[in-house]
């Protein structure tokens, strides 16, 4: 198979390390962490690893704006955000919320340099894709040359960040002398997710791959996946077609929505930290790794074995609720 080529954005590969001090039921279980979150500061977490392809690509079609979206705390767009900057290029950002102080991933948006529009909730959740066009245009206008990246930069394109991800994965578990039987991802917009599957399918490693959805629990986590994969299929010479039928995404622990974390979360994010050194986010890793515990702990049969965790990042999102651990 030939992948998309792509930038060298991340500091990779990423180390997998032993949680000491997190406490879970161990009798059937060992608990590993790939630390993504050490993907580089401005631009840490899963988000880079997407980034690379994506922005290759914009950048190959000329591009000297990049257009994207996500919550006040995306990471995805703060991410996009640094990565343009370092290549020297610009980034207007469609923000879903009211204007703010500026504070944690939306401090650093504006510190990139990045424009900012705002829409509201109702309005990012029906036409977020279509206020991205209305700027694009108006930027092409100026004969300036747009690329425009959905949400979470979860698309045929993005989603070889973590079909690489996997390979490298792969050659960890030789270094290690090991198997990883599960492999646990967070899952929000589904392109993290869908690189996993697709390279596992690929590979035929017969791990389970398994989602933590943050994000809705009315998502259709199959389906999305499966319409990133074969978009993505679209690119490269896979050879083989893609089952979808392995794929496992639980839906228990989004709560109230996405970037509402429960005061339990937030005290397992704390006890986290305490124990391990650790941080996690209240969006995205605070409540998939305390799903990943739960789960463990309740003796999911998906669980067994040598279970790797994928700390995606997110530590900036943790400021803003600065106030609820304190």
């Amino acid at each position: 198979m030939i992948k998309p080529s792509k930038l060298s954005l991340a500091n990779l590969p990423t180390p997998i390390m032993v949680p000491e001090g997190l406490s879970y039921s161990r009798a059937h279980t060992k608990l590993y962490i790939k630390r993504d979150d050490f993907t580089g500061f401005e631009m840490s977490g899963n988000k880079v690893r997407k980034l690379e392809y994506a922005l290759k690509q914009g950048i190959e079609s000329g591009a000297e704006v990049f257009i994207t979206c996500g919550g006040i705390q995306s990471n995805h767009a703060r991410a996009t955000a640094a990565a343009a900057a370092r290549l020297g290029k610009r980034t207007h950002l469609v923000l879903k919320g009211e204007p703010k102080d500026p504070e944690g991933n939306y401090f650093l948006d504006v510190l990139f340099g990045a424009k900012v529009k705002f829409i509201s909730e109702e309005a990012y959740g029906s036409r977020r894709n279509e206020v991205m066009e209305e700027i694009k245009r108006k930027y092409e206008e100026q004969d300036c040359k747009v690329y425009v990246l959905p949400e979470g930069a979860s698309n045929g394109i993005g989603m070889y960040g973590y079909f690489q991800a996997f390979e490298e994965i792969l050659e960890q578990e030789k270094e290690m002398g090991l198997t990883f039987d599960a492999i646990c991802v967070t899952d929000g917009s589904g392109g993290t997710y869908a690189g996993l599957y697709a390279a596992n399918e690929y590979y035929e490693s017969k791990k389970k791959i398994v989602g933590f959805n943050i994000y809705d629990q009315n998502a259709d986590g199959r389906k999305r996946a499966g319409d990133i994969i074969r978009e993505g299929m679209e690119l490269a010479e896979f050879g083989k077609e893609i089952s979808m039928e392995q794929v496992c995404i639980t839906y228990d622990y989004v709560g109230d929505g996405y970037g509402i974390a429960s005061d339990e979360v937030i005290a397992f994010i704390a006890k986290t930290a305490r124990e391990t050194g650790m941080v996690l986010d209240p969006v995205y890793t605070g409540k998939a790794m305390h799903g990943v515990i739960t789960e463990i702990n309740r003796g999911n049969p998906l669980l067994y074995g040598n279970v790797l965790f994928i700390h995606t990042g997110g530590e900036f999102g943790i400021f803003p609720h600065k106030d609820r651990f304190i």
